[in-house]
């Protein structure tokens, strides 16, 4: 299915099997056609197998990976993958890897199918991939050991710390190769991230469990990964308001959910002199803020919109230092981090205990200068974290 899809998306079928044939393998022969799955067109792929392999070890596998005259990133990043489903079943049957028997693993099949999905992504100059949540279906399946529940014991090891689900679908949804490809390439899994898709491609499987049986790819160009959220902008002009009275209206309006909030000179009709009050806040608080603007300021009305922001996602975090605990957001563009900031007003109260330090000493006795030398290495600190 995931090159069914990423044919579908635009990859050369001559060129996938020209790459193939750089391994060491025979009796075998790539079926690709085009088929309707719930009435959506898709791509089928298909490996039919004329005599299958005798390996005498998983490290065969390997070995004929080595061997071929595909680029060294392609055989890296394909042996990465089997080595993952090989640590996988030997966790599973409790075996040293020489002695596992290689079953579905060790098929021709297997071996395209990996190898064939590096080589897709390769030539389709993907840089970084994502992954919806995982549907492993439900029931029992046929293995080699038996009937097993689904996932298999060997997928579920691969899909250690991967957000899955099961609904009403019975039959295996993610194979032990699935789950290898996938858990090894994706970089998270989630909702779709930022996109400009340039490209759709469908996979098409084999059984029909009642619903679409596609593995749906979208290629495009990433977008910044910034989080969308929606708030309200609250705008006020007040031109009859004593200027001495806005620290503290900005503090109750603060105190009453804002999330922002300031003041701007502005010139206003008959030359009056005046500030323009904004105030950011999320929808929920609206009402209470408006009645705190009403109650605190001069203010007989006010402008209310919604406005997007592309924001950087946050953590907060206690920083413990032998100085004390500062609180400490940090922020990311995707995974990156792109910010640390100290909360003001902690700074500030190392700031007040550094002038308390100093009434009290008086700056003379050993005992004082010791306390202001630490909480100046405090906000040197503080300052650190900062830049």
């Amino acid at each position: 299915m995931v090159l069914g899809a990423l044919i579908d998306a635009g990859l050369s079928p001559i060129y996938l099997k020209s790459e193939l044939k750089k391994l060491p393998l025979k009796n075998y022969a790539l079926k690709i056609k085009k088929v309707r799955r719930h009435g959506i067109a898709a791509t089928q792929v298909e490996i039919e197998i004329k005599k299958e392999l005798q390996l005498n070890s998983p490290s065969d596998i390997v070995k004929i990976i080595n061997r071929s005259r595909l680029s060294k990133s392609i055989k890296q990043l394909s042996i990465k993958i089997f080595r993952r489903i090989l640590a996988a079943e030997q966790k599973v049957h409790a075996q040293h890897l020489d002695k596992l028997h290689l079953h579905e693993l060790g098929s021709i099949d297997t071996i395209i199918d990996i190898v064939g999905a590096v080589i897709g992504l390769k030539k389709l100059g993907i840089q970084q991939i994502y992954s919806s949540p995982l549907h492993v279906g439900k029931g029992r399946v046929k293995y080699a050991h038996g009937r097993l529940p689904v996932p298999s014991p060997a997928a579920s090891i691969l899909l250690k710390g991967i957000p899955i689900y099961s609904q009403d679908v019975e039959g295996e949804l993610v194979t032990p190769t699935g789950a290898a490809i996938i858990s090894t390439l994706a970089h998270s899994f989630g909702a779709l991230p930022k996109l400009k898709i340039d490209k759709i491609g469908y996979g098409a499987g084999t059984h029909d469990f009642g619903i679409p049986n596609l593995l749906r790819i979208f290629i495009g160009e990433a977008q910044l990964p910034t989080l969308d959220d929606t708030i309200l902008q609250i705008e006020t002009n007040i031109d009859d308001m004593d200027p001495r009275r806005y620290d503290a209206a900005i503090k109750k309006i603060m105190a009453a959910g804002a999330l922002d909030c300031w003041i701007t000179p502005i010139r206003m009709k008959k030359k009056r002199a005046a500030f323009a009050l904004c105030v950011m806040a999320r929808p929920e608080d609206k009402d209470r803020i408006l009645d705190t603007i009403f109650t605190v300021t001069t203010s007989i009305g006010c402008r209310v919109y919604a406005v997007t922001r592309e924001i950087l996602s946050r953590k907060i975090f206690k920083l413990k230092t032998k100085y004390g605990t500062i609180r400490t957001k940090a922020s990311y563009l995707g995974k990156t981090l792109k910010n640390i900031s100290l909360e003001a007003d902690d700074c500030q109260n190392l700031k007040q205990l550094l002038l308390l330090c100093q009434a009290q000493a008086g700056g003379r006795d050993k005992a004082g200068k010791q306390r202001m030398r630490t909480v100046g290495a405090g906000l040197k600190l503080g300052m650190e974290l900062r830049r």
